[in-house]
């Protein structure tokens, strides 16, 4: 570890399934000589892509969970994460992205700005990161760079400019011209490693020259000693890289970068911008709450010597017991240090820190500010704040999708039945949007997730992992409830048995929000007492968790108390709560209650020639076609289909395409079941409480 903060670069490579993101960096941790031989992301060698270490992510080729690696290029330390492309595995975007600086979006020159492509830029602005383009697969048929830079700045809203021209395309991809140096870069050797510079061919000069000058045009906008410069003809790659980097860390400029990750051609130009045009650790403004002081806000200064603030982004299980992934934003991290858990409050004792490098470790002293690194045996969860003692701030988590799908899971025995039980502690642990409950009406315990791939892959590793025999149910949608109209209530409850009794009358009237619960409480003149208010709110918001139609939670609902009773020896917390819950049930029932069920949004790339078949079997489920958009012999339809409905939809695709299509969808939004499907929900809600009692 160097200690200098100014040659330290913290940075995510995201993109969509398929870009070649896990194949770019096995090429960067090659050419930085963190490895010595290149592997294959499938495995075909038998030994599988270095970051992709866990088994089942060998088998199929996907990245399933971030692995954090670094590398040193140049005296710059790189600290790099690899991030999944499915949108299943999207916390592992969203919480590499929380602690990342910069980030390195990859794309396809074939397929171009594809609909994950779009999540993940959506999460990059949510967290504001600044991030330079690399478009990847420019020795495929097909490929055109600059349609992709056209899709950037049209579909993504970017302002991107190409820092490099190809040489040849598709089967004749050579090398590209640096329009910084004006040279053509060649990449000889049998893994690309020796770089050759040459003038630039004959027949691309013009086409080099015009690039360059929007280059500098856009530039220049940045920096008005570039546009001086400009004017009188003498630009200096000093000034001209100064400039775009100020663009680049001001989100308003995109970098972009070309070559082939997997043909050795592009990739040690890239780790020359990671350096020069991404940002510092202390470049990035960091804040945290401040507990003790009414939540008011602090910029964190990514200083070592100041008390210490660090956000555990990831946790694993490790060999050794708990594996705690850190990003230090202000202090150092030292072992031996006696640290403090903001969310609870709780003295740790650092024990071991150590360096990530996929799944093997090097030990630490100390992670300064500015660093990633991890901690083994502290117990905490995914998102808490640690700090030095004596002060408590909260570093603000990470946006924490909602699942949309559930599968109920039984133990073949009492012995898989513990086994599972210490999976799914560990797996909910890890995962955010991995959830775990017990379903006390029917015994069965449910898990939900962000998609069918996301629970299989769970399911495999309970089996594997944890040797767990279960069984899988059918999988189950995550319905809501909500109301339609204004409907009004009054219910007294009333209980005397010996003694003390219980009563409390609560009035009011219920209506559809936008909100998921907004509570509102209009009593005057103390006809139910303020000490009670609280009480009433607590039994209307429990109310909500079990809708009346299906079981599931109620949404979008406004409740405005207006009257009541109290009386002054009966009334109690547990009176009022019990009257709110029925005046709820009364409520509820006369204002319309309807079903709602998860939209999906689907977007699926198929070849031209099966265009009609997909619109058909989206069609079929009740899809919504938004729009297609024809690239070359490629057709993307987007559409909104029920999740309800795309079960199985893979295999479907598959046989109708010939297996040439393929899919990607996400949660968009909820919305109201039509009428006979409604039906049909309560009806097998009905038989299935009945054979369960």
């Amino acid at each position: 570890m160097n200690r200098d903060q100014s040659m330290v670069r913290n940075i995510g490579i995201s993109a969509h399934i398929d870009a070649g993101k896990t194949t770019l960096t096995e090429r960067i941790l090659f050419y930085t000589q963190r490895i010595h031989a290149i592997h294959d992301v499938k495995g075909k060698d038998g030994i599988g892509a270095t970051m992709d270490f866990m088994e089942l992510e060998k088998e199929r080729g996907i990245t399933i969970t971030s692995a954090a690696t670094y590398c040193e290029w140049k005296g710059y330390e790189i600290n790099i994460i690899d991030t999944p492309g499915h949108v299943d595995f999207t916390i592992e975007v969203e919480r590499a992205l929380r602690v990342l600086d910069g980030g390195v979006l990859v794309l396809c020159s074939v397929g171009g700005v594809q609909s994950q492509s779009i999540t993940v830029d959506r999460q990059m602005s949510r967290y504001k990161v600044p991030c330079i383009a690399f478009i990847n697969k420019c020795d495929r048929s097909g490929a055109n760079p600059f349609r992709v830079i056209k899709q950037l700045r049209e579909k993504l809203n970017h302002n991107a400019v190409a820092m490099q021209i190809p040489i040849g395309l598709e089967s004749d991809f050579q090398g590209v011209v640096d329009l910084i140096s004006m040279k053509a870069v060649y990449f000889d050797g049998p893994s690309g490693e020796q770089i050759r510079l040459e003038e630039i061919p004959q027949g691309l000069r013009a086409e080099a020259e015009t690039f360059r000058e929007g280059l500098i045009d856009a530039a220049s906008m940045f920096s008005d000693e570039l546009m001086e410069a400009a004017l009188d003809e003498r630009v200096t790659t000093d000034v001209l890289v100064e400039a775009i980097r100020k663009g680049t860390l001001v989100r308003g400029l995109t970098p972009v970068f070309m070559g082939s990750a997997y043909k050795n051609k592009g990739v040690q130009p890239l780790l020359d911008a990671v350096a020069h045009y991404l940002p510092q650790p202390m470049e990035i403004e960091n804040y945290a709450i401040d507990l003790e002081n009414e939540g008011v806000e602090k910029r964190l200064e990514t200083d070592p010597s100041k008390p210490l603030v660090a956000l555990s982004f990831k946790l694993e299980e490790g060999r050794y017991g708990q594996l705690t992934y850190i990003r230090v934003y202000q202090g150092t991290l030292s072992k031996g240090d006696t640290i403090v858990n903001s969310r609870t409050g709780q003295k740790v004792r650092v024990g071991r820190v150590v360096h990530i490098h996929a799944d093997q470790m090097e030990e630490i002293g100390s992670i300064p500010a500015g660093y990633i690194g991890a901690l083994f045996g502290v117990d905490c969860a995914s998102g808490d704040t640690f700090t030095s003692p004596g002060i408590r701030y909260s570093m603000t988590s990470m946006h924490i999708p909602e699942p949309v799908i559930s599968l109920a899971i039984c133990p073949k025995d009492n012995k898989a039945q513990v086994k599972m039980s210490k999976a799914l502690s560990r797996f909910t642990k890890e995962d955010p949007t991995f959830r775990a409950y017990v379903n006390h009406e029917t015994g069965d315990t449910i898990i939900s997730g962000m998609g069918e791939l996301h629970l299989e892959i769970y399911v495999e590793r309970m089996r594997r992992e944890y040797d767990a025999d279960v069984t899988t149910g059918i999988p189950q949608v995550a319905y809501r409830e909500t109301i339609t109209r204004h409907a009004a209530f009054n219910y007294t409850h009333k209980k005397q048995t010996g003694g003390a009794g219980q009563f409390g009358r609560v009035a009011g009237y219920i209506e559809p929000v936008e909100e998921e619960f907004v509570f509102e409480n209009k009593i005057v003149g103390g006809a139910i007492p303020t000490e009670f208010i609280a009480s009433c709110e607590k039994g209307f918001k429990s109310s909500m968790e079990k809708g009346q139609l299906l079981g599931f939670p109620v949404t979008g609902v406004k409740i405005v108390i207006n009257d009541g009773q109290s009386h002054p020896v009966d009334s109690s917390d547990m009176a009022f709560q019990a009257a709110s819950r029925k005046a709820f049930l009364e409520g509820y029932r006369k204002a319309k209650p309807v079903i709602l069920e998860p939209i999906m949004k689907v977007a699926v790339e198929t070849p031209t020639e099966f265009q009609g078949t997909v619109m058909g079997l989206l069609n079929q489920r009740r899809g919504m076609i938004l729009g297609t958009q024809d690239e070359g012999n490629i057709s993307v339809i987007e559409a909104e289909v029920p999740l309800a409905e795309m079960f199985g939809y893979s295999t479907t695709l598959r046989s109708g395409t010939q297996g040439k299509a393929q899919f990607t969808m996400e949660f968009s939004t909820y919305r109201q079941v039509p009428k006979n499907v409604a039906e049909e929900l309560i009806k097998r809600a009905a038989e299935e409480k009945k054979r369960a009692a």
